[in-house]
């Protein structure tokens, strides 16, 4: 890693979305973690209790629901921030 970089996000703080995205926010948050987790199984990763990058388990090999909740929030901010860039670069999400 270079040690000048900075990492620079674009700033979204302006973007409200609205209320009715929070279901497809929970919806991206789960795929995000399924596929987190699929690339993760196929590296050879397994779950155990601690993580361990020597063994390959993490705890986190496991179904969404049963995340912890600050494991959930994580796949959340990850759902939301990809949202708001969306809007903020000028496209529109429409349910059909």
């Amino acid at each position: 890693m270079k040690k000048n970089y900075v990492p620079q996000p674009m700033n979204t703080n302006d973007i409200r979305l609205p209320e009715e995205l929070n279901v497809l926010i929970e919806q991206m948050a789960k795929n995000v973690h399924e596929v987190w987790a699929q690339s993760r199984m196929k590296q050879g990763w397994v779950y155990g209790e601690e993580r361990s990058d020597a063994l390959k388990q993490h705890p986190c090999l496991i179904p969404y629901e049963e995340l912890p909740e600050v494991e959930k929030a994580y796949d959340r901010d990850t759902a939301l921030g990809t949202l708001k860039l969306i809007s903020k670069l000028g496209f529109k999400i429409i349910k059909e």
